[in-house]
């Protein structure tokens, strides 16, 4: 194979990015002063206004939704929260049965309580054996509306009447939430653990505040937009917390890119800070540009998807890294121009106090991977497989009470419920019977003769007569594989067959169901959603580097990583390694790993692969190009590793399950992409690629537009 001669082309004009960073590098104090404004203006006017995030758990065309829809349909009578209060006595609840009485009468007497079951005369309250009852309190207020304040008085009114002998506990979604620490100490050690890990690599603690100083800037102006976006569009209560763990880490690892690559050129003999800052955005800026253009289109690959739970987190998430990007060429140049002598001061003091050449370590790694390319590739690459393997079992479901922390009285709750009623009463499943009465007497018994059905409640038709429901209990618990299998085998074998008897139409709907049906429409659009996220990047990267093996060899790492970071996320949470609660992956989690993960890895690939290109076009010796372009870009890309797994990692002390997956898995596969697929894998695949790694068709190079990240100086 020979390696054509790419078509040249003249060169293109002074880009948008050479204007912006340009004006705010000759006007850097007006440049930051812009930004604080926008800042406390932005987050004035969102404290002002506040937020309206509002879940969208529609899933159209599956049955579950069928019964949401239904019941809205045929019981229009509005959608109020309620708790449930759980009361469990060793020895029996009827001694202390006046006790209960006044608690729940004092219960009965807080703001937005409008009204309190009475748990020994309710149908079903009181369990079999006497020893735990609950008591459905109603609330005058929809769940979104409730503050958490009014939900928290409720819990300690309940649990003032503890003593021993006497257990009472809270439980329900508005529980768990008011249960929940406040938030902020995960962003806070990433943010410290950052800091230390910067000043570690730069040798002062003013150069390593500014990109801190910028992710800051970017998270904190994308959070305020994000509460004003929220009356607009449909913004999930989680979508906050997830974009300030992707914008934390995107934006230190976007600022300290571009930095380092002005602190390498301020070390280069004969340049100034201004030649420095240009030559570091023309190239490392270019690379940042890029990159965070990948992530945006992973991100709104999950639009193809067509589920309302993702729209409003790809949307809020791409918000993020956008404002992260214009904070990477237009405030860090700013804060370069403004500081850059005390920084080039403290850049060269540093730089003098190191014995070894620049990269060294990273250029006799890069060097001992070329001389035998086969055996880190082959061990590598098997690793990365092994890692996979778990996830080819992962379980999708939505957490309930039952996964929260051992010590929240929600999970206390959840516990004395399946102790007293069975461990299916908190999860049963809602089957609508659409058809007569007897349709409806016949869905009742045909569910008691299952096996797998605990109990069954007499059906209860709807005001109007149409549909009738029956709740059914499995035996085993919602996130319990058996409950899924249920729930299938009822869809495709018992209700068809008693729907050709009765001629009547039954759907099953509840918790387990609906994480069943999510799970099932992720599948069937997640090949659409994968195609459109690779073919892009690839395309993308084939106009960047006019290659066809550089696009095909960053596709299948990235596959291989997100797989391996799938797989650990399966082996402790829905296994119950190192001491996690087991149980099942929360059903959105995967695929938006996919779509962050797969961005974030162009990070790394489109840095160190623009390096090396950079290297060869100047050499035309592809060895060389290796060792050099790791040379040069090891260190930081392991440094920017470093930072994002902190911040990642740092939300495993969330209390949020779902925040500890997504921490986890980011976490995992920012590891694994800098250490063992770009210092290791890259290099002897780039090895055994040599100069055909450059090689594109005629024809390709003609149709594909050019997007040059590298912009040549001359050598020093």
């Amino acid at each position: 194979m020979t390696v054509d001669t790419p078509v040249r082309r003249p060169p293109a004009k002074e880009g948008l990015l050479h204007r912006v960073s340009g004006w705010s590098m000759r006007h850097a104090g007006l440049a930051v002063l812009l930004w604080v404004a926008a800042l406390i203006a932005v987050t004035a006017t969102s404290s002002l206004i506040g937020d309206n995030y509002r879940n969208d758990n529609s899933l159209p065309g599956t049955d579950s939704q069928r019964v949401t829809d239904i019941f809205r349909e045929h019981q229009p009578q509005g959608d109020t929260a309620s708790v449930q209060i759980v009361v469990h006595a060793d020895g029996g609840l009827q001694a202390h049965k006046q006790r209960i009485a006044s608690m729940l009468a004092d219960v009965g007497n807080l703001p937005h309580v409008a009204s309190v079951a009475d748990p020994f005369t309710a149908p079903g309250s009181l369990a079999p054996d006497g020893r735990t009852a609950y008591s459905t309190v109603g609330l005058d207020a929809a769940t979104e509306d409730m503050e958490v304040e009014d939900v928290r008085a409720i819990i300690h009114k309940a649990q003032e009447f503890a003593q021993p002998g006497v257990q009472i506990e809270v439980g329900g979604d508005l529980a768990r939430s008011a249960a929940e620490s406040e938030g902020g100490a995960a962003e806070g050690a990433g943010i410290l653990a950052a800091l230390v890990i910067l000043v570690f690599l730069f040798g002062s603690l003013l150069a390593a505040t500014l990109p801190l100083l910028t992710a800051v800037f970017a998270v904190g102006g994308t959070l305020g937009l994000l509460i004003l976006a929220s009356h607009l569009i449909t913004v999930p209560d989680y979508t906050a917390p997830v974009m300030m763990l992707v914008g934390l880490g995107v934006g230190i690892d976007y600022a300290l890119l571009i930095f380092s690559r002005y602190r390498h050129e301020l070390l280069k003999d004969g340049t100034d800070r201004t030649t420095a800052s240009m030559v570091a955005l023309d190239t490392a800026g270019r690379s940042v540009m890029f990159a965070g253009c990948t992530v945006v289109i992973a991100l709104l690959g999950l639009l193809a998807l067509g589920l309302g739970a993702l729209q409003g987190v790809a949307l809020g998430v791409t918000l993020t890294v956008l404002v992260t990007m214009l904070a990477a060429v237009s405030l860090l140049p700013a804060l370069l121009t403004l500081f850059g002598k005390r920084i080039e001061k403290s850049v060269r003091k540093h730089a003098a106090k190191k014995r070894r050449a620049p990269g060294d370590g990273w250029r006799k790694l890069a060097a001992f991977v070329q001389r035998g390319p086969w055996v880190p590739l082959v061990l590598g690459t098997v690793a990365l497989v092994a890692l996979s393997l778990p996830a080819l079992d992962m379980r999708l479901g939505f957490a309930d009470a039952g996964t929260d922390d051992p010590a929240k009285t929600s999970r206390k709750a959840y516990d004395l419920l399946a102790q007293g009623f069975g461990p299916g009463f908190n999860g049963p499943l809602v089957v609508v019977s659409e058809g007569d009465e007897a349709a409806a007497r016949a869905l009742g018994q045909t569910l008691q003769q299952d096996p797998n059905i605990a109990a069954v409640t007499p059906p209860q038709p709807s005001p109007d007569g149409k549909i009738a429901t029956v709740l059914a209990f499995p035996k085993s618990a919602p996130q319990d594989a058996a409950t899924s299998e249920l729930v299938q085998r009822l869809r495709d074998d018992t209700l068809p067959a008693l729907e050709a008897q009765t001629r009547a139409n039954y759907l099953v709907g509840g918790a387990t169901a609906a994480a069943d049906d999510f799970s099932s429409a992720v599948s069937k659009r997640l090949p659409i959603f994968v195609l459109v996220v690779v073919g892009l990047s690839a395309l993308l990267l084939m106009a960047v580097f006019r290659s066809i093996l550089i696009p095909l060899k960053a596709a299948v790492l990235n596959l291989l990583s997100i797989g391996a970071s799938l797989g650990v996320i399966t082996l402790v949470f829905q296994q119950g390694w190192l001491g996690a609660q087991p149980g099942p992956i929360e059903a959105f989690v995967p695929v938006m790993i996919f779509a962050i993960v797969f961005g974030l890895s162009m990070d790394y690939e489109v840095f160190l692969v623009s390096r090396i290109h950079e290297e060869w076009r100047r050499t035309k010796d592809a060895g060389e190009a290796v060792r050099e372009g790791l040379a040069n870009t090891g260190s930081v890309i392991t440094a920017a590793a470093a930072i994002m797994i902190v911040v990642f990692g740092a939300f495993l002390l969330s209390p949020d399950r779902m925040l500890k997956q997504f921490g986890l898995g980011l976490a995992t596969a920012v590891l694994l992409d800098a250490v063992l697929i770009r210092c290791v894998l890259v290099p002897a695949i780039m090895r055994l690629f040599g100069n055909r790694a450059w090689w594109l068709p005629r024809v390709l190079d003609r149709a594909l537009p050019t997007i040059a990240l590298e912009k040549e100086y001359p050598a020093k």
